[in-house]
């Protein structure tokens, strides 16, 4: 069963960095798309960033392009999320999801197409 841990969230002011991880565990990481999506107070969750199997394909939502990186490290099953430039509306639970299905990644924006969340990891940026 696919188990995902996020981690390097915190406190940053605005204009910092932060650098979240999501390790990967019980699933062939390298065949799944993966994504990061974000909670805020009393939001819908939303879609971050997503990533193809192999890295060679990433999309982003309008608000965080040019700001936020995905990557990913298939030899350590792990994705990442390097964040720079932070606003306070960057506030919110981050989370990483696995592609429902192995493979090449369709509607790799949908919340409904990832699984298998993780914990979370807050961020919160003051102002």
């Amino acid at each position: 069963q696919a188990r995902l841990v996020e981690s390097g969230g915190g406190l940053v002011q605005a204009g910092g960095s932060l650098r979240l991880s999501c390790a990967a565990s019980g699933l062939t990481f390298r065949l799944y798309g993966m994504g990061w999506f974000r909670q805020g107070p009393g939001k819908e969750r939303e879609f971050v960033a997503s990533i193809s199997y192999s890295g060679a394909s990433t999309n982003y939502a309008d608000s965080v392009k040019g700001r936020f990186t995905i990557s990913r490290d298939n030899a350590k099953n792990t994705v990442y999320l390097q964040m720079n430039s932070l606003k306070p509306e960057d506030t919110a639970v981050y989370y990483c999801g696995r592609y429902n299905t192995p493979g090449f990644m369709a509607g790799a924006s949908m919340t409904g197409n990832f699984g298998s969340w993780g914990q979370g990891t807050q961020v919160t940026v003051s102002s």
